[in-house]
């Protein structure tokens, strides 16, 4: 991965939309933007960040829109597959896998963050979704590197 790619892999991270700036892709990264301050509101997510961060785990429970926040996941690994595929590293047509697999853990982990202990340790709605995006990018990996041995790639099938 080159660096302006990484860059706008970085930015998407930051804030959805910002790689899509970067990209010039300004609608699109208008939209991206809109709905994580929609979604960020909604879910009270900020809030939940700063209870997670203090520790104070049963408030930010108590605190999150579960409806909203689980909106978030797909958002941010949508926001950062789109800028990394507009600055040209979607060069794979199977590099969306570390994506939806990521999309899909971390929002299983925010579906369990109320009740899943982790060695006796409840997480919550901010570190158990964070510690469940790295079984989803080792897996969607794992996925995109099968799926490619087992199904070659020839260039005149590629739809960009």
């Amino acid at each position: 991965m080159n660096k302006s790619i990484f860059e706008k892999l970085i930015w998407s991270i930051a804030l959805p939309g910002f790689g899509q700036y970067l990209n010039g892709k300004y609608l699109k990264g208008t939209v991206f933007l809109v709905l994580e301050f929609l979604i960020n509101i909604q879910s009270n997510f900020n809030q939940v960040i700063l209870l997670s961060f203090h520790g104070e785990i049963s408030s930010a429970i108590n605190h999150a829109e579960y409806q909203w926040l689980m909106f978030y996941p797909c958002l941010y690994s949508f926001s950062m597959w789109d800028a990394v595929k507009d600055a040209g590293g979607g060069k794979d047509p199977y590099s969306f896998f570390p994506y939806v697999f990521t999309a899909f853990f971390v929002t299983v982990g925010v579906i369990y963050s109320t009740n899943l202990k982790l060695l006796g340790v409840l997480f919550g709605p901010v570190w158990l979704p964070i510690l469940f995006a790295i079984p989803g990018v080792i897996i969607g990996n794992i996925i995109r590197k099968v799926v490619k041995r087992v199904q070659p790639v020839v260039e005149d099938d590629l739809p960009f």
